[in-house]
């Protein structure tokens, strides 16, 4: 499990002073300013952050070191990242999207379907995208606890039950 999770990106600059579009990814989209400072992928530039409104599909923020719509521009795209002892601790039945990225999904009957490749979510529930040399094309399997009873992060796997005719 990577010691990093991430938490949100930029989406360009907002305004000529230097602030940014920041999405948030967080259950409370509030919360992101609380991991501050967050840190880049590799956790080499640290970034304090400072919301200072909400916007539409996000905040304006500001971030340390940044003081110009240009220097906004340039980190267009960036992820941001906190370390994983500043996020809550989850329920049993609740896990981070970066620890089942790459987890591979066995059927019920032991039979490797395929590795987790993403995970989405279109407006209705989680959606694990799996591929996998088994698999004619990219499946998404819903990820409720009908389609996916058990989730084993110790062992690195996911046991399924996907829905009829989704393989």
């Amino acid at each position: 499990m990577s010691d990093l999770i991430c938490v949100g990106s930029i989406a360009g600059s907002f305004g000529v002073r230097g602030e940014v579009r920041l999405k948030s990814f967080c259950a409370v989209p509030e919360d992101i300013e609380d991991y501050s400072p967050l840190t880049d992928e590799e956790g080499k530039e640290r970034y304090p952050v400072v919301l200072t409104r909400a916007i539409k599909n996000g905040f304006a923020a500001r971030l340390g070191g940044v003081e110009t719509k240009e220097a906004a521009d340039a980190l267009n795209g960036l992820r941001l990242y906190a370390r994983r002892e500043q996020l809550p601790s989850l329920p049993d039945d609740e896990f981070y999207h970066t620890d089942l990225i790459g987890l591979e999904v066995y059927d019920t009957g032991g039979t490797l379907l395929g590795r987790v490749k993403s995970v989405q979510n279109h407006g209705a529930a989680d959606l694990l995208e799996l591929h996998g040399s088994g698999l004619k094309s990219t499946v998404l399997l819903p990820f409720t606890l009908d389609a996916v009873p058990t989730v084993d992060l110790n062992k690195g796997r996911i046991i399924a039950d996907p829905p009829e005719g989704l393989l």
